[in-house]
């Protein structure tokens, strides 16, 4: 593995950790795909985990499958870089057989003491103390890594109907009245990064959700969004927030740039 610098640090990692869930895939089969999908999260939990110490390892790290005290680790909250990753985003998804609407985050936040005038003001992932610095979305059954290395560049605008990304179990209520109202129709897909991605790529206009994520989540599609140019934020515009005491963070919006007005404006009106 070549190491160039963090962009390319998230890339190679979340690259092969795919490749490691991939060939446990095709190692162990779909005969018990709760001890598949078990053995997933853990594996490429080890993978980026042993990466990250060796290669940055003055760095902390805020991992879905690290332990309650890893997360609440006070060393966190002081540190100028932490990595934020999801070793397996759509756990689900991956333990059925043929489904590739999976992925592995990784992303690296960074504080920044003093942030640049117009970045504090902006929708993102800009704060006063912190800001998402490099990341990648690794989609193994799909053969591609969406990273800040290189991100993609927003598609051109789409004549019909816009289409929403939305959780395939558990889609919220309001997306459905949002829909109606701006004249969307919505996209079942697996993950967060999936859904994310299926923006970047064109496969649909937006993603929208409430009702629960962690910071893991979103973090490194989130990354890749913004470097290509992207609306992200939470469902009220506001700033998304990383690198908190407590890693929730249970609403997102993620557009192509001209849309997100649009979108704003209806989720408003959908909550009066």
């Amino acid at each position: 593995m070549t190491i160039r610098d963090d962009h390319a640090l998230a890339r190679d990692i979340a690259t092969e950790a795919g490749e490691l869930l991939l060939a446990l895939r095709s190692r162990e089969g779909f005969d018990d795909p709760t001890a598949l999908r078990h053995a997933g999260d853990l594996e490429s939990h080890a993978f980026l985990a042993e990466s990250l110490s060796r290669l940055r390892p003055s760095d902390r790290v805020l991992s879905e499958e690290g332990t309650r005290e890893e997360r609440l680790d006070p060393r966190r909250q002081t540190a100028d870089r932490v990595w934020i990753i999801d070793p397996l985003d759509g756990t689900r998804e991956y333990g059925d057989q043929g489904r590739s609407d999976w992925a592995v985050h990784v992303a690296l936040w960074q504080r920044t003491p003093h942030p640049h005038p117009t970045q504090a003001s902006s929708p993102g992932v800009v704060n006063g103390h912190g800001v998402l610095v490099a990341g990648a979305v690794a989609l193994p059954a799909q053969g591609v890594t969406l990273t800040t290395a290189s991100p993609p560049e927003p598609p051109a605008p789409r004549q019909g109907r816009m289409r929403i990304a939305v959780s395939r179990t558990r889609p919220p209520e309001f997306v459905r009245k949002l829909a109606y109202l701006v004249g969307a129709d919505l996209v079942p897909i697996g993950s967060a990064g999936a859904k994310i991605a299926a923006v970047l790529t064109g496969q649909v206009e937006a993603y929208v959700h409430a009702g629960g994520q962690y910071e893991w989540d979103s973090a490194a599609p989130v990354a890749v969004a913004q470097a290509a140019g992207f609306h992200a934020s939470r469902i009220d515009g506001s700033p998304l927030v990383y690198n908190q005491g407590n890693p929730s963070l249970p609403d997102i919006l993620v557009s192509l740039p001209d849309l997100a007005p649009t979108l704003l404006a209806g989720i408003r009106d959908v909550h009066r």
